[in-house]
């Protein structure tokens, strides 16, 4: 209505040849220079999506929609890219080297078919796949984007890391080279860096079984604070200015948040009866141990019995190593489903470690992001950088959601946006939102006016 009132003025006024445009912006640099930007980090940098590497995923990371946005303000030269020249792509599952994933459509153990992420490519060989892995483009580099899918912040110090992850070996400039020796290749003016999420996701990811928790003291290459502290100072060889971003809670990503705690949905009182007469041995053996451990059943959902290795049993009791989960407890994206639907895991069979994030494993976790954050604010301080707070932006987009350009984001699986079928990395989509995070903080912290990217105009994750 002012916009009206102020039209119908100038109109009266005779002074419309006066009028500014509307949604008038001028790109300023600011006081950084922007000539030659590179990026460093994960796969959150690379652009790695869907399970796997693939080059539309490059093309979309927030990284090269950033890179895009910066030739408004001075960056000039191609942004180079180590592309996996497969729109298909290669990612790592189980140990097996596997294609992305899409919507399609599965049937389960049941027979019922729906909506589900599967292979891109299913009949892909092991061959084919090491083969578009661990095909070298270093020669044709030096790459702007230096994102290595599974790194973590030590390993971008390591000499030689190329030889223990294919991801960076393929585009490494010199085989013995550590990552931060490819910064003297493209001799930055500004770098982002957002790296972090792997020194404690391969243990949340492993139900905390598998990878360990990266300390947050030790010598650059080992400890977390000294380690990103010495990646920021490679950058500052040339970057006069830079960026850098945290890591996001793992209750903010579906790919813990999305299967629920208690999906055993009883309807039947001769099931629940049948079910509390299996365990009644349990609760009498747990009741004559002194423990308040029962499992029991009831009619509708019912939380999923799980393995518990930290029970305290007398010897020769190892199997009652098992309870009902708690509300509070994470079930893992990569349960497999049809153990839940027919194979009676969770109910005559405790659902295995490997699925589940127990209470002091979650809280593990929680503590490392937030000592993590802590570094990487500290340092972006004291070396006077911008400081992007992704893990804000994730924990509303996980209870209020955050809406852009008309579009709404939440970490929903598949459908709110912002996460791709993996339910850890980003669509697109997300990655463009992401982008207008990192332009927010730049702009701020260095009065800079960089255009923010339209978000409507990428991609989120596509239905059958």
């Amino acid at each position: 209505m002012k916009l009206k009132i102020s039209i119908i003025a100038l109109a009266l006024t005779g002074m419309w040849a006066c009028q500014p445009e509307l949604n008038e912006f001028t790109p300023s640099k600011g006081n950084a220079d922007f000539t030659t930007y590179m990026s460093a980090g994960n796969s959150l940098t690379a652009g790695y999506s869907d399970g796997a590497l693939y080059k539309s995923g490059q093309e979309n990371s927030y990284a090269a929609i950033l890179a895009k946005q910066l030739e408004t303000v001075g960056r000039t030269g191609e942004f180079r890219i180590p592309f996996i020249e497969s729109e298909d792509g290669v990612g790592t599952r189980g140990g097996a080297l596997v294609t992305k994933m899409k919507m399609g459509f599965s049937t389960d153990c049941k027979g019922v078919q729906s909506p589900s992420p599967v292979l891109a490519n299913p009949n892909a060989t092991q061959q084919e796949l090491a083969v578009l892995i661990g095909t070298p483009v270093g020669a044709n580099g030096p790459y702007n984007n230096v994102g290595v899918p599974g790194a973590k912040v030590g390993h971008l110090l390591a000499p030689g890391y190329g030889s223990l992850n294919p991801y960076y070996g393929r585009f490494a400039s010199a085989p013995g080279n550590a990552v931060v020796n490819e910064f003297a290749t493209v001799q930055p003016t500004f770098f982002s860096l957002w790296i972090g999420n792997n020194d404690v996701l391969g243990y949340a990811t492993s139900g905390g079984i598998g990878d360990v928790i990266t300390p947050v003291s030790g010598d650059p290459g080992f400890g977390f604070a000294a380690s990103y502290e010495a990646i920021v100072q490679y950058f500052e060889f040339t970057a006069t200015a830079g960026v850098v971003a945290n890591i996001p809670d793992i209750t903010s990503v579906p790919f813990f948040t999305t299967v629920p705690y208690n999906p055993i949905v009883l309807t039947d009182q001769a099931q629940v009866d049948a079910l509390n007469a299996g365990y009644a041995a349990y609760n009498g053996a747990m009741q004559l141990f002194g423990s308040e451990l029962r499992i029991n059943w009831t009619l509708g959902q019912n939380p999923m019995v799980i393995a518990d290795a930290s029970i305290q049993v007398p010897a020769g009791y190892e199997a009652l190593k098992m309870r009902q989960i708690t509300a509070e407890e994470l079930v893992l994206l990569s349960i497999p489903q049809d153990s839940i639907k027919c194979g009676g895991w969770g109910t005559q069979k405790p659902v295995p470690d490997q699925f589940i994030l127990t209470s002091p494993e979650k809280t593990e976790v929680a503590n490392a992001v937030t000592a993590y954050n802590q570094v990487i604010e500290q340092v972006a301080i004291a070396h006077d950088l911008a400081f992007v707070d992704v893990n804000a932006y994730m924990k509303q987009a996980s209870s209020t959601g955050i809406k852009l350009d008309g579009v709404m984001f939440t970490n929903t699986f598949v459908t709110g946006n912002l996460f791709s079928t993996d339910g850890v990395h980003l669509t697109p989509q997300g990655n463009a939102a992401v982008a207008n995070f990192f332009i927010d903080a730049i702009n701020a912290k260095y009065s800079a006016s960089i255009p923010k990217v339209a978000v409507s105009q990428y991609n989120a994750v596509l239905l059958p």
